[in-house]
């Protein structure tokens, strides 16, 4: 099965703290999203994003996230289609607590 390959970095790959100039793009839903972040992120739901594509800046690096890495994926293939410069974060915010990285 021959896919796209999609972008993706450990959060060991990710600096602590986040740069500023890197997008922070979190693609789960409502009560995820409330349930604990990363600092300075973006919400846009997955099911939302086609519809608010525009809300993602495509001068920038996108750095997608969800729970555990997959739909951030899907987005992160859909961004990549329309030429952000989109990285999936492996593991989602699954990983990201693990590792010790703050949720707000």
């Amino acid at each position: 099965m021959d896919e796209i390959s999609i972008p993706t970095v450990e959060v060991a790959g990710v600096p602590d703290p986040v740069p500023a100039e890197l997008v922070v793009l979190d693609v789960r839903e409502d009560d995820e999203w409330a349930s604990g972040h990363i600092d300075g992120a973006v919400h846009i739901p997955l099911g939302d994003l086609a519809a608010r594509a525009d809300e993602v800046p495509a001068d920038r690096q996108v750095l997608v996230y969800c729970h555990a890495g997959g739909r951030s994926a899907r987005a992160t293939g859909f961004l990549q289609q329309r030429g952000v410069d989109a990285v999936n974060l492996a593991g989602g915010v699954i990983a990201w607590h693990q590792a010790g990285r703050r949720l707000v």
